[in-house]
């Protein structure tokens, strides 16, 4: 590898040179560092590997994803798997899908200041900021919706000047959406049904006397997508 595919970044302080096609979790191992937490699924889904860095001669502060991040020339980084924020304590099948419960169980959602700083720090470019405003109007649909994609890695609680846990509330009106408003599946309720009633039986059955081989290979080859 020439000079010129190499750049110069720095990890916790320290300089190191690695090779520029790497993310920024390539480069931390190729620098020797052994992760064994801020990894997960290393493909910039899963959200465990949130990382802040600056780069040189550049006043604004970024975030990304460790796995998904190419390194940059003067990139200086640190990695922050895990990030605390306000998480509240409650049973699903004892709540309503109201704007009361959020309020109760997250009382900060008031406290929004509107600024869009969580917008900006959302490494999947996720509306946060609109999302919380359905929270604050008490639209849990409109919460659930906007935050479908939310990975929970936590860098905009870490922006955040109101010390919302925006990812948290997210998750609650996804779950207050799923079990209350959503609307039903009735093919689903009819499949489950249909297995109850012991329609499928032979055919499990036959599945579960199959070599583990011949399941991989039907598995794999299955119709995902049938018409």
């Amino acid at each position: 590898m020439t000079e010129a595919e190499m750049v110069p970044i720095y990890i916790m302080g320290k300089r190191y040179t690695v090779p520029g096609a790497l993310t920024i979790m390539g480069a931390l191992e190729y620098a020797g560092y052994k992760l064994i937490r801020g990894v997960g699924c290393r493909a910039a889904f899963c959200g465990a590997c949130a990382t802040v860095y600056r780069i040189e001669d550049d006043p604004k502060l970024y975030v990304g994803l460790a796995c998904g991040t190419q390194v940059q020339p003067g990139m200086h980084l640190t990695q922050i798997p895990f990030y605390p924020a306000e998480r509240a304590q409650y049973r699903l099948d004892e709540l309503e899908p109201t704007f009361a419960t959020l309020v109760k169980l997250y009382p900060q959602v008031l406290k929004c200041l509107g600024c869009g700083t969580c917008t900006k720090s959302c490494p999947q470019d996720l509306q946060v900021k609109d999302y919380m405003a359905a929270a604050m109007r008490g639209d849990i649909a409109r919460l659930a919706d906007l935050s479908f994609d939310c990975i929970m890695c936590g860098m905009c609680v870490s922006r955040c000047p109101a010390e919302e846990a925006q990812p948290n509330i997210a998750i609650l009106g996804r779950r207050l959406y799923g079990r209350y408003l959503a609307p039903k599946a009735q093919h689903l309720a009819e499949r489950v049904a249909e297995i109850e009633q012991g329609e499928y039986d032979d055919e499990l059955a036959q599945m579960k006397a199959l070599p583990e081989a011949e399941l991989r290979q039907r598995y794999n080859t299955r119709d995902i997508e049938p018409e």
